[in-house]
């Protein structure tokens, strides 16, 4: 069979690796789709940065609509990242009647129940494996693997810079603003780094991941989002005192009154495997109510990683050109028909655990009342840990952790307790998750 005609919007990092990735694999490619797949157009605003290699036998523009409206072209792969022009250039595609791969998590996440909903009526696939997890088969692994459980709730390390910077502010003791620059030298960081170090990349992300493992639909705007930049080498440090690690986690899980969203930095005890996922890697733990725990680990971006999910995702689309629409595995996973209507709770309502600092004045009595505070608002202690006095400021650190509790308590005991003389500064509050 002739192979198939494949049209490139991007020749970036992903795009170059994708393109390396199908040339060197080719033959065992074709072994696996049944029929070969070659890149027969390409849009790019500055092909100077594609090796030449990569382009050799490709059409070249520098207008991505002439490769999404070339009737020659059966795939389109867009690979340009962000909202605008991406939305449209795939749009028109599924229009035109073509299947779309993306490696766009902010598309998906944002535009993705408009994009799904127009690929069902023009009976084409829209792929989307490399939005999450760079080169790591998650999405397929819960849409498919874990297909005959129903999933109880899912935790992710699913922003390789954020992660860095936790890393390295553990294993060196380093400042924040510090490591965030390092960061940004080495490439792992933009230099407006917001995305990764607010959590908004991760929410993103978990906005996909939560939407194929309840059958709800891509909910951006109410996943709850809270970055790294407000955390300290010292709660790092605490937090090992304690037996945890702080990572950047975001969490999906099925509550009694519907589903938790949120992305925030998050204590969890460092036994767990996914505590020692360090560096710019990722990984995602998943709960089936069958399997139980498994977890997915590996690259989360590059050139080839992430390349290697954008190919898997054009074998996939590959073996499906000539069956039924109707059979194919859902875009969210579940039938279209049949998507949830679960609410998103606010954080006010989410059960969690807390690790809590205080700078208070070291004096009889001052534990006394912010434990009576805590015990006012249904809150139990695990465990607390004094640190030394500072003799010439008189205060010393306390250093708390919570069973779980409901969040809407937890913030009134917290604005209790800072409305005390004797505490001296506002209270450093993160979650923390055992994960069992």
């Amino acid at each position: 069979m002739n192979p198939v005609k494949v049209g490139l919007l991007g020749l970036g990092t992903v795009g170059g690796g994708t393109v390396r990735v199908l040339k060197r694999n080719a033959a065992e490619i074709a072994r696996r789709a049944g029929r070969g797949i070659e890149v027969v157009h390409a849009a790019a605003r500055d092909t100077s940065r594609a090796h030449p290699e990569d382009i050799v036998g490709m059409r070249i523009t520098q207008d991505p609509f002439e490769v999404v409206n070339d009737p020659e072209v059966e795939v389109v792969v867009e690979l340009m990242g962000g909202y605008s022009p991406a939305r449209e250039l795939v749009l028109k595609a599924i229009e035109n009647g073509k299947h779309v791969v993306t490696a766009n998590k902010a598309l998906i996440a944002t535009h993705g129940n408009e994009i799904f909903a127009a690929a069902q009526r023009k009976g084409v696939t829209v792929a989307f494996e490399a939005a999450v997890g760079g080169g790591i088969p998650v999405i397929k692994a819960i849409r498919e693997g874990l297909a005959g459980n129903t999933i109880q709730w899912l935790a992710g390390i699913i922003n390789g810079t954020g992660n860095f910077i936790l890393t390295e502010m553990r294993d060196k003791g380093r400042d924040f603003a510090d490591v965030l620059a390092e960061a940004q030298r080495l490439g792992y960081a933009e230099a407006d780094p917001t995305f990764d170090v607010e959590g908004i990349d991760a929410a993103h992300k978990l906005t996909i991941l939560a939407s194929i493992a309840f059958g709800i639909p891509l909910q951006f705007e109410r996943v709850y989002t809270e970055g790294i930049t407000k955390i300290t080498r010292e709660d790092v440090a605490y937090a090992g005192e304690l037996g945890y690690r702080i990572k950047h986690l975001g969490i999906a899980r099925r509550a009694s009154g519907g589903i938790e969203l949120r992305v925030h930095p998050t204590l969890i005890p460092q036994r767990r495997l996914i505590a020692n996922v360090d560096g710019v890697m990722n990984a995602v733990l998943v709960y089936g109510d069958a399997v139980g725990p498994t977890l997915y680990y590996g690259a989360g971006a590059g050139a080839e990683p992430t390349g290697s999910a954008v190919v898997a995702d054009l074998v996939d689309v590959v073996r499906a050109l000539t069956s039924d629409p109707e059979n194919r595995v859902p875009h969210l996973a579940f039938q279209p028909g049949s998507l949830s209507d679960l609410p998103i709770l606010p954080m006010a309502e989410v059960q969690t655990a807390f690790y809590l600092r205080l700078r208070v004045a070291d004096r009889p009595g001052v534990l006394a009342e912010i434990t009576r505070i805590l015990g006012s608002r249904e809150i139990s202690i695990e465990a607390i840990l004094q640190k030394e006095t500072d003799d010439a400021s008189g205060e010393a650190t306390i250093i708390i952790l919570t069973h779980g509790v409901r969040e809407g308590n937890m913030m009134d005991a917290i604005a209790d307790i800072e409305a005390l003389t004797t505490v001296k500064a506002p209270v450093v509050r993160i979650r923390l998750e055992n994960l069992k």
